[in-house]
């Protein structure tokens, strides 16, 4: 999606790392004042750089929230794409999958909530895009599900339970003021690994013994 937000600078490395602040900077600004009451020349001043380089890098403040929500989606697209066995599928390296998913969000945590209260500042067509995104690594999570228990679900069960895995691994986030009393990460993320080893009739300490 970044890649479609026009830049006047043509060295990618340069726009890479320009890009990189400017999405650190607006995620502390965002937190603090929201996306309406920031502005770009506060979000120029906290990147480091003038109001000039800012556009330099984005043309609006809605390229900005997207660059954020993109951050978000890239770090979570090369995490399950880094950890998803797809030439030797089992239930242990799924498993594995949910437990490094759920790692990220914790460190993605700030990120995920603004991308709950902000999305919908977004024009329709970049939102959708931004859902969209979303949704192929939900298909990838889905797919990972199939290949490691293929005789004991269909794609329509393997898809819930991808969508379970997502919404939950973004609900340690956005109901971190009563979770995190209640858990740690560790805690959550093996009962949330129990409830889809339930949800696919898996005996835990089977797994285990493999």
């Amino acid at each position: 999606m970044s890649d479609a937000i026009i830049s006047s600078v043509k060295d990618s490395s340069l726009i890479e790392k320009r890009r990189n602040q400017i999405v650190k900077a607006s995620i502390k600004l965002f937190k603090q004042k929201g996306f309406a009451k920031t502005t770009t020349r506060e979000i120029a001043k906290e990147s480091g750089f003038s109001i000039g380089t800012l556009y330099e890098y984005v043309r609006t403040k809605e390229d900005v929230l997207l660059l954020v929500f993109d951050n978000i989606n890239k770090n979570v697209f090369d995490k399950l794409k880094e950890v998803i066995d797809v030439k030797e599928p089992s239930v242990e390296n799924l498993l594995g999958v949910i437990d490094s998913y759920y790692r990220l969000t914790d460190k993605l945590q700030e990120e995920i909530l603004i991308l709950y209260q902000e999305l919908k500042s977004l024009p329709q067509e970049k939102r959708e895009a931004v859902l969209e995104r979303e949704l192929e690594m939900v298909d990838m999570v889905k797919d990972a599900i199939m290949a490691s228990v293929p005789s004991t679900i269909d794609e329509k069960e393997a898809m819930l339970i991808a969508n379970n895995i997502f919404v939950q691994g973004h609900m340690w986030s956005f109901r971190r003021w009563t979770l995190q009393k209640q858990f740690t990460l560790d805690e959550y993320i093996d009962m949330q690994i129990e409830f889809v080893l339930r949800a696919l009739n898996i005996d835990r300490n089977e797994v285990k013994s493999q």
